[in-house]
């Protein structure tokens, strides 16, 4: 789950992690009053689930509260790369002397978690691995201990940090750290990490993402998640109806059992040219009802040309699905090719269940795929 910024600062400061006044604001009048109270320099800062705000206008800076209400009425409703602007952030203005980077992230292929420092605050971290590596330190914290104080002390210092902030920015690091552990995050930044010009150290930009298989032990932080901001409607939608969905952006749906199963369908649709509108794996076991809501969900993608199913029965039924998929034909009003691919435990029974009807069977998987690609660009 991908929180907002001024959700993050939240987070941190029950760290003792020190951050900028800010409010959060849904209309430029809202922002004027906000800027009124803080009064001298204000930052508008546009609250959504993306990076690169500040490079696509999402972050102005202004000196009184006229100049802020106006800077509000440019960045509220504004598109940043898909995502539209419903609220913001306003805090008060920083002199900025020095930027630092500080993060912590899961390292899948280490199986630990990686935590990074760098003199290079207030860019984009990504770039900074790709052009210059070596100004970031890294540290991989130790499975059972966490992050051992002579790890921070070594990130610190090879990372460049002024001496006379180490200590402050080593504070920083563990209370980043222990908020990850604390949060169950699977990301967590702090960029920049601001030495202003009378030596204070504050965090002036914060980003976590929060697992979601962990949200159980979290209920609270449930409170946190925003729809409307999510990276697209239907993998709300997904979430809601306890489907297991990620939005790709393609025109070929594809639904399958096994989330290997339904990669290995991706790839043959893009080996035969097309491109997946979609993940979606209904798990093993599925039912009709499962089947045909996970039709209806991909269906609700405008961008959908055509459905392909690749389903290998062990626990799951063919006839199951193939009731499912019937059901979801029946119900919908769809207007889209529907290829089938089904084999394994009742592929005959669901075969002939489906025989007769507007689906379109396939014996293997490539076939499926390009038979769907094909139809879909009919």
């Amino acid at each position: 789950m991908k929180i907002h910024e001024y959700q993050a600062k939240e987070l941190l400061r029950k760290y003792n992690v020190p951050t900028p006044r800010g409010e959060v604001a849904e209309t430029p009048e809202q922002v004027r009053e906000i800027a009124e109270r803080f009064g001298g320099v204000v930052a508008v800062k546009a609250q959504v689930h993306i990076g690169g705000r500040g490079k696509a206008g999402g972050i102005k800076v202004a000196k009184n509260p006229e100049e802020a209400e106006e800077k509000a009425r440019q960045i509220l409703g504004m598109d940043i790369k898909g995502f539209t602007v419903n609220k913001v952030l306003v805090e008060e203005g920083i002199d900025i002397k020095e930027e630092y980077y500080l993060g912590v992230i899961v390292d899948r292929e280490a199986g630990r978690n990686a935590v990074m420092v760098s003199s290079a605050g207030g860019m984009d971290i990504e770039e900074v691995a790709a052009e210059t590596p070596e100004k970031i330190a890294k540290a991989w914290a130790y499975p059972g201990r966490g992050l051992l104080p002579f790890q921070i002390n070594r990130l610190i210092f090879d990372a460049g940090i002024n001496p006379a902030v180490r200590k402050e920015a080593a504070q920083f690091l563990r209370a980043l750290f222990d908020c990850y552990l604390g949060v169950d995050a699977t990301l967590a930044e702090i960029n920049p990490l601001v030495v202003t010009g009378d030596g204070k150290v504050i965090a002036a930009d914060a980003k976590i993402d929060i697992d979601d298989n962990a949200m159980f032990r979290h209920p609270d932080l449930e409170a946190y998640r925003d729809e409307e901001g999510a990276e697209n409607p239907l993998d709300a939608e997904a979430r809601r109806r306890g489907i297991n969905y990620v939005h790709l952006g393609g025109e070929v749906g594809i639904i399958g059992n096994g989330a290997g199963l339904v990669m290995a369908t991706l790839d043959e649709v893009k080996r035969a040219g097309g491109n997946a509108a979609n993940f979606l794996d209904i798990g093993g076991g599925a039912q009709a009802d499962l089947v045909a809501n996970s039709l209806d969900l991909v269906l609700s993608d405008p961008n959908v040309k055509g459905v392909v199913f690749n389903i290998f029965g062990g626990i799951t039924r063919g006839d199951e699905v193939a009731k499912g998929i019937l059901e979801g034909v029946g119900r919908l009003d769809v207007k889209v090719p529907i290829v089938v691919r089904l084999t394994g435990t009742n592929e005959e029974e669901g075969r002939a269940i489906l025989r007769g009807s507007q689906v379109i069977p396939a014996e293997t998987m490539q076939e499926a795929a390009r038979e769907i690609v094909r139809r879909s660009r009919e």
